[in-house]
Order: C-alpha cells, then sequence, then structure tokens
C-alpha cells in the first residue's frame, strides 16, 4: 500500500529564505498528521551544513517517520556546457545528501525553456546531464525522478519538459533501472495538459508522487485553454486548493496507479493555508488509498 509523506509548502519562505522556522519545528506540526515521512528540499536552510544531514534524519526518526524524497531543482537545459557540468556536480552532491538523509529518491528537472531552444536540442542536453548522474545514484540505491514541473521559484523560465510531449519524449530517451517518474496531477493543468491523460502514458514509469489540487477562480478550465496562452496566465488563475476539493480526479488517478502495481511514496504538497489544511488532505489520501488499495 503507497505511503504518505508531506512537504512544507506554507513553510518554504521560513525554512528556505528567512530562517525564521527551524525543520524541528516543521517535524513537530508534521508528526500530528499521521504521516510516514516528510519529503526534503534541497534548499532547506540547515541542509547547507553536511553535518546536520545525519542529524535531521535522526530528528525525523525520533518522531517515528523517514525522510523518504529529496526535492532538488537542476537546470540541465544552459546552453554552456560548463554551466552543465556545475549542475550535474550539484546534483551528484544532492544524491548523496538523499543517501545520508535515508532517501531513495532523488528529484531531477529538465532545466528552463529558454527561448532559443529546440525541442530536439533541450531534450538532449537534458537526457545527457540526468544520464551523466544515474551511475552515481545506482551506486547509492537512489532512485531520480523527473517531475513534469511548472517553475522553480528562482528560475526565470518555465520548465522546458513542462508540456505532456516533451516530458514524455524525455522520459522515452532516458531508460535506467535507477530512474522513473515523480507524477503531478496539478502540474499537469498549469501546462494546459489533461493530468489524466498524461498519467496513461507515463503510469508504468511513475514510482513516486506529488499530491496537490487547484481550483478555478473563475470561469472553467476550457475558458483558460482557449483564452489564455502560456503557463503564467495558467499559475494565476488557478489556485492551491485542499486535495479532495479541487480539479483533480483522485479515484481515476489512483485507479490507474493501482492497475500498474504502484506501491510507493505519496508526498502531499499542500497546507498553503496552514496545518489543519494539510491535516484535512492527509486525511482525504489516507481515505482514498484505503479504498483503492485494501
Amino acid at each position: 500500500m503507497p505511503q504518505l509523506a508531506a512537504f512544507p509548502k506554507a513553510y518554504m519562505t521560513a525554512l528556505c529564505k528567512d530562517g525564521s522556522m527551524k525543520l524541528s519545528e516543521w517535524f513537530e506540526l508534521a508528526s500530528t498528521l499521521d504521516v510516514q515521512g516528510l519529503e526534503f528540499y534541497a534548499g532547506f536552510l540547515e541542509l547547507n551544513s553536511q553535518s546536520n544531514w545525519p542529524l535531521l534524519r535522526q530528528q525525523v526518526a525520533d518522531r517515528g517517520m523517514v525522510i523518504p524524497m529529496l526535492c532538488c531543482s537542476p537546470d540541465f537545459t544552459h546552453p554552456d556546457q560548463t554551466f552543465r557540468d556545475a549542475q550535474i556536480q550539484q546534483q551528484l552532491r544532492w544524491i548523496e545528501m538523499a543517501e545520508t538523509l535515508g532517501g531513495s529518491y532523488c528529484r531531477v528537472l529538465s532545466g528552463q525553456r529558454r527561448p532559443e531552444l529546440t525541442i530536439e536540442e533541450g531534450i538532449r542536453l537534458a537526457a545527457d546531464c540526468i544520464t551523466q548522474c544515474l551511475p552515481h545514484a545506482a551506486d547509492r540505491g537512489i532512485t531520480l525522478i523527473l517531475e513534469n514541473h511548472y517553475k522553480d521559484d528562482f528560475w526565470e523560465y518555465p520548465e522546458f519538459a513542462q508540456s505532456m510531449d516533451v516530458f514524455c519524449d524525455l522520459v522515452s530517451a532516458i531508460d535506467h533501472p535507477n530512474f522513473g517518474v515523480n507524477y503531478d496531477p496539478s502540474n499537469a493543468f498549469l501546462a494546459g495538459d489533461d493530468p489524466l491523460e498524461l498519467l496513461r502514458r507515463v503510469s508504468d514509469r511513475v514510482v513516486t508522487m506529488h499530491a496537490s489540487d487547484r481550483f478555478l477562480v473563475e470561469g472553467t478550465l476550457e475558458d483558460l485553454r482557449a483564452e489564455e496562452s502560456g503557463s503564467v496566465g495558467y499559475a494565476q488563475r488557478l489556485r492551491h486548493g485542499e486535495i479532495g476539493k479541487g480539479l483533480n480526479d483522485y479515484d481515476a488517478i489512483f485507479r490507474e496507479l493501482k492497475s500498474k502495481g504502484f506501491d510507493s511514496w505519496i508526498s502531499i504538497e499542500d497546507g498553503v493555508d496552514g496545518i489543519d489544511q494539510l491535516r484535512r488532505s492527509a486525511d482525504f489520501l489516507r481515505q482514498k488509498i484505503a479504498e483503492h488499495w485494501n
């Protein structure tokens, strides 16, 4: 049966930028959610010191949880080889971080969708960089997970492999037992794609999932697709919402995952309005998992 992890979506500024919250405070909050794990983000300020890595792992373990996933944002589509090489070295360090934290999964991305980049070149660059990281991951028992992503907080351009077709082509370009997909249904909406269609195309490669939900501020999804182009508009019109109350059909999602034998981690990317919202989302997912996997 899949296990639940939580991600501190509401506390990213406090944990990654101004340091106004300690990870131990997040651990205490998360320990009330009845989840089995916590997804870490490589940008947590307290991860800057390598000596903290085993200490944080122990703090999580002391609260009865594990750290299954590490969320990272490499930029592998930069035109400069020196820049890409540096990104590969950074990803290798993140793989080592994931291992020390006790994790099994480490996220990768394609990179930024720079205007001068062709689809063919972008796929080649991203696939080459990810492939170079795979031996290091395999040696440490880490699976690299490619997410259908929207845009990193610190990027100028959206994700290169944001659209379904490009994402699927990139996934198809990498064949390795330590590589898989981290499926995020809400990000498909941001790309103007159907989350279920995307899932059906990659479900045999999905090894982890980000659970979230979005709701429309006004109009319909068809209105957005007809009136707007580009992901910025979707991001403005769609808002994070409590899981189970937004656009995603979790019954259909879980049926497809169950049919492919999925039995891994589902990380909750929710709670932007506080811990109570995150708790309700966790309760909803726990109920749905029981319905579909029991």
